[in-house]
């Protein structure tokens, strides 16, 4: 049972040893993977239990990056993200439940792209607290998940001529993350 004085913990995404990725299927035969470069993450917890997170992710959708100039464009214009008229994205947690006592978690939140909110769920393995050689103590996540990004209106697809589409509708969610505690 928490303690009402239990100290609040802040930490931050750190975005130097971080990554926040989406994989898709192309012509439905291979796997096209995308980054965010620019984002933040405020997290707290009740001491150092990340079973009791409160976190709040806010991704610039411009910073979208596949590795094709030309895709990349696309991925920006109105038919996907449109970050002019739409520059952040944001995930909110709602709950995170434990799993096992090996460090899985399964978090719900919701997902906010283009003004649309969603509840999605996400698996997260917990890799363990370490102090880096300046002091400074890191904590590591793997998360991922799966959504529909119909339900986002980043519907834009393309029937092909030997039946199915051009891009899969599931989206894969892989997100590396190293949190730093806040002083």
């Amino acid at each position: 049972m928490e303690t009402l004085n239990q100290t609040i913990t802040k930490w931050v995404i750190d975005p130097a040893h971080s990554e926040i990725q989406f994989k898709v299927k192309h012509l439905m035969i291979t796997t096209v993977t995308g980054s965010f470069t620019s984002y933040e993450a405020d997290v707290e917890t009740a001491g150092d239990d990340f079973a009791t997170a409160k976190i709040l992710v806010k991704i610039n959708t411009s910073s979208v990056t596949t590795g094709s100039d030309q895709r990349d464009g696309h991925i920006k214009s109105p038919d996907f993200f449109d970050p002019e008229k739409y520059p952040v994205m944001t995930f909110k947690s709602t709950a995170i439940k434990k799993v096992d006592e090996k460090g899985s978690y399964e978090m719900a939140g919701d997902l906010t792209i283009k003004d649309i909110t969603k509840p999605i769920r996400l698996a997260v393995e917990y890799s363990g607290k370490m102090k880096d050689p300046w002091g400074s103590m890191k904590a590591g996540f793997l998360i991922s998940g799966k959504i529909n990004r119909g339900n986002w209106n980043l519907s834009w697809n393309a029937a092909l001529e030997s039946g199915g589409v051009l891009v899969s509708d599931e989206v894969r969610i892989v997100c590396e993350v190293q949190l730093a505690k806040q002083a």
